[in-house]
């Protein structure tokens, strides 16, 4: 399943009382299932995320007053593997504590605690989590390294770790700070944007680039470069989805800078890599701004049938690294991008979840929408009709995360 990942967006004032009517977490939940929702308390300071389950996401309320399992510290990622549920501390560059759940009788149950490296990418790997912790600034002496580590979902514990050198795949002697990991057949492949220290600048802003690397080893084998548009993905944020029949699809939200200035002369675009090949098909070309007149994509969740659920911001706006606030359908082998009607207004949408969940059935996919009237939803959007429906209402605070655990 795809890996998952959250941090908390906004603060608000909360009730002072909320700590008072926290649950045990030995307490049946309020509302069992194995829907898991990561939610952060409304508080004018940070806390810790909740989560909590739900039988469904189409209707009904969950609360996490008085509800859920807290976790330590808010600034978390999630991933989820099979029917285990990884929650992952954020450590702001010191090691963070893991935990790992499974869900029984529609209730979570913590099944192991360790502590691993703070990462900035990871993803599901056969059975393992896959994690990369990666430079932003070049090492004083020797190569440029980036970490990386392997933890087991069949022991819930790290099982191996090592080193990349994180230039070697640039090609152009500048940093490849990968923005996200997927497994790509019995390859893992990782995007990257090509950086020359904190500031995440470039001198080759019109540069796509995926790292291959084989597993379990972790050696670099190839990159697979082009130049019809900038980098893949953005921060945090997967850009690559595999379809049915094995092919890979890349979006570029177009956002390379140097200067504080947008540099890349490329529109926001998705480009293919044909399923048994480590090379972008030359054939394949979507203009994403020309199909969508005007939109940049900024983020997008697989639903099935060549079918994604993206994130859209106007180009106009200049908003491509934020989390747009308009939803479009985009069908990839259509080449269309189609906007989603009865979804809240974007000038009502305070955020909008940035890990959401599909079954991949072709046309469902869930999405959490924080709205600046204080309330929070999940909408059900259906890809085949391109419309919103509003579901599950969560009360108390802000969902950051929407999975399914088996």
């Amino acid at each position: 399943m795809k890996s998952t990942i959250t941090k908390a967006l906004v603060a608000l004032a909360f009730t002072a009382a909320f700590s008072a009517c926290k649950k045990s977490n030995d307490d049946v939940p309020e509302n069992p299932g194995n829907y898991v929702l990561a939610v952060t308390p409304v508080a004018s300071t940070g806390v810790a995320d909740y989560l909590v389950t739900a039988s469904n996401l189409e209707s009904g309320s969950v609360s996490i007053i008085g509800n859920g399992v807290e976790q330590d510290g808010t600034y978390r990622y999630y991933v989820t593997l099979g029917n285990k549920f990884f929650s992952m501390l954020y450590g702001q560059g010191n090691p963070g504590a893991v935990t790992v759940y499974g869900v029984q009788s529609g209730k979570l149950t913590k099944l192991n605690d360790f502590t691993a490296a703070t990462v900035q990418a990871f993803a599901p790997v056969n059975n393992d989590i896959l994690m990369v912790k990666v430079p932003r600034t070049y090492a004083a002496t020797g190569a440029t390294l980036a970490n990386w580590y392997i933890v087991s979902s069949e022991t819930n514990k790290q099982t191996a770790e090592g080193t990349l050198d994180a230039v070697l795949p640039s090609g152009n002697g500048e940093i490849a700070h990968f923005s996200w990991l997927t497994q790509v057949g019995t390859k893992v492949f990782a995007p990257f944007f090509s950086i020359t220290g904190r500031t995440f600048e470039t001198e080759y802003p019109d540069y796509a680039g995926i790292a291959v690397y084989s597993y379990p080893s972790m050696t670099y084998e190839k990159t697979i470069k082009d130049t019809r548009t900038s980098f893949i993905g953005r921060y945090f944020t997967d850009g690559l989805g595999v379809v049915e029949n094995g092919d890979t699809y890349a979006f570029s939200s177009s956002v390379a800078v140097k200067g504080g200035v947008y540099t890349s002369t490329k529109p926001s675009a998705i480009t293919k890599i044909k399923s048994g090949t480590t090379e972008f098909d030359q054939t394949y070309y979507m203009d994403f701004e020309a199909a969508s007149n005007g939109y940049v994509i900024t983020n997008w969740l697989y639903v099935g049938a060549n079918k994604f659920i993206a994130n859209v911001e106007p180009k106009a706006t200049k908003g491509a690294y934020t989390t747009g606030k308009r939803l479009a359908v985009v069908d990839v082998s259509a080449k269309t991008v189609n906007l989603v009607s009865g979804f809240p207004d974007a000038a009502s949408v305070a955020s909008i979840t940035t890990t959401n969940y599909s079954p991949k059935d072709g046309t469902t996919g869930y999405v959490g929408v924080n709205l600046t009237d204080g309330t929070t939803w999940v909408y059900k959007i259906n890809a085949s009709t391109r419309t919103a429906t509003r579901g599950l209402k969560v009360e108390g605070g802000l969902i950051t995360a929407i999975q399914h655990v088996n």
